[in-house]
Order: structure tokens, then C-alpha cells, then sequence
């Protein structure tokens, strides 16, 4: 976790330099929810990006571990209770969690027990082909499953299986959005640590300084302030050297 009133403290302190402007709470959280999205999906470009360097030096599964232990924070394993409930109007279409960002590994156990067999995700092109040989024909020891992108990335399980079976997935979440919460005071924002609402950022604590980063250039962009663009974008340039030494 970062601490989300310690980023807003680092980023007024930066914009507010000689002047800059001020970023009020609305817009921070804004551009805090905007640079968090941003910095959680280069998560999986760089692990992508990493995976095909050759060779195994340490440096390069140092940096494969860091994104590994990045990303974990986000990794969750859900049990759907009742299939029968989590049907989206097609016989076997089973809902999306609405924090799914990923999805991982399905397991199911057809007699509702705990003996779960792993479901081989495919195509919808090769379902006809799946099932019209009788070597790759769908059965409750070597089931498929199918994701809807038109369902919300629900996903339907062949064979069907009855409301009694256990359906396990597991999924990379969506980390939740930012929100520094205030009280006002003689006309001014306090932040307001005992708010219901309140929200640090999910990130790893490594990322507190890109998020600065970030939302200043953000902050710049809307603010036409070329001069905090620059500087913030020097800074990110900056950490990202230093990261590659």
C-alpha cells in the first residue's frame, strides 16, 4: 500500500513550487485513479517484456521477480458458491467477478466435492471442433470452458454442469481506486484519515515515486503547465535509468 495522503502532500508541494497552481481533491483523485490504471497495466507489459529476454542472468530474474511480487498483490482464488445464481440468462454462462482484470485458472468438481480437475480454456471457434472428435470430446474429467467478452468475461463450461458442482477461479483483480477524503475547514481541505471512503493506493510501496511522477504530468497536461510537464517527465526518466542500472 501507498499512502494516498502522502502522495497528495509530495504532488501539492511539487505543483505548488513558485507557484505552479493548485491541484484541488477532486482532480487529484482523478489523475490518482488514472496514474495507479496506468502504472498497474505496465506491470504486464514489462513482465511480458522481461519473459523474452534471453538467458537467465540475475539482474533480468531480479526484475522478473519484483513484477512477480508486484502483481501477487492482486492474485485472488474465489469459490462460486452456486452456479445455479451466477448464470447470466444462458444455460452454463457463469458471471464475471466485476473486479476481474485477468483470468487465470478454472477448476470444477461435477459431484460438488473437493476433487476439482483443471478446465482447459479454448477458443469458440474450436468448440465444434473440441466436440465433434472423440479424443478431444469435452467430459467431467477433461471439461473446457469458453470466456464471453459479450458476457462481462463470463465463462460457460462444457459439459454443463449441474447447480450442485463447486467452480473455482482464480483471477487477477483490479486494484480500487484512490480517494483522498477531506473535511473542510475555514474554506480549505483537511484530509480526513477516518472517512469510510478513504483509499491508499494498492500499489507496491516501490511505485510511490512514479505515481508523483505521474499525476504531476497529468496535473501539467491539464494545467497547460509546460514547465511542470517537463520537469515531472525528467524526473520519471530519471527513476527509470536508475531502475535499468
Amino acid at each position: 500500500m501507498v499512502s494516498v495522503n502522502t502522495v497528495y502532500q509530495t504532488v501539492l508541494a511539487l505543483a505548488n513550487k513558485e507557484q505552479r497552481g493548485y491541484i484541488t481533491p477532486q482532480e487529484f483523485n482523478l489523475y490518482a485513479d488514472h496514474a495507479q490504471s496506468m502504472i498497474f497495466e505496465q506491470y504486464f507489459y514489462d513482465l511480458n517484456q522481461f519473459k523474452r529476454v534471453p538467458g537467465n542472468s540475475t539482474e533480468h530474474s531480479d526484475m522478473l521477480k519484483n513484477l512477480e511480487e508486484k502483481i501477487n498483490i492482486f492474485n485472488k482464488y474465489r469459490r462460486v458458491a452456486s452456479l445455479s445464481s451466477n448464470t447470466l440468462g444462458h444455460s452454463g454462462v457463469y458471471a464475471s467477478f466485476d473486479d476481474m482484470y485477468r483470468l487465470g485458472a478454472v477448476e470444477i468438481d461435477y459431484n460438488g466435492g473437493e476433487n476439482f480437475v483443471k478446465v482447459e480454456q479454448i477458443n469458440i471457434s474450436e468448440k465444434a471442433l473440441y466436440e465433434n472428435s472423440p479424443l478431444t470430446k469435452p467430459t467431467e474429467t477433461r471439461p473446457i470452458f469458453i470466456q464471453y467478452q459479450d458476457f462481462n468475461g463470463g465463462i460457460r463450461v462444457f459439459p454443463n454442469p449441474q447447480s450442485s458442482a463447486k467452480l473455482v477461479v482464480s483471477h487477477i483483480r483490479k486494484p480500487v481506486k484512490p480517494n483522498w477524503t477531506y473535511i473542510v475547514v475555514n474554506d480549505k481541505p483537511l484530509y480526513d484519515h477516518s472517512a469510510a471512503d478513504r483509499q491508499d493506493f494498492e500499489l507496491h510501496p516501490s511505485d510511490k515515486t512514479e505515481l508523483v511522477v505521474k499525476i504531476l504530468q497529468l496535473a501539467g497536461i491539464t494545467l497547460k503547465d509546460t514547465a511542470l510537464l517537463q520537469a515531472a517527465t525528467a524526473e520519471e526518466v530519471k527513476s527509470i535509468q536508475q531502475e535499468k542500472r
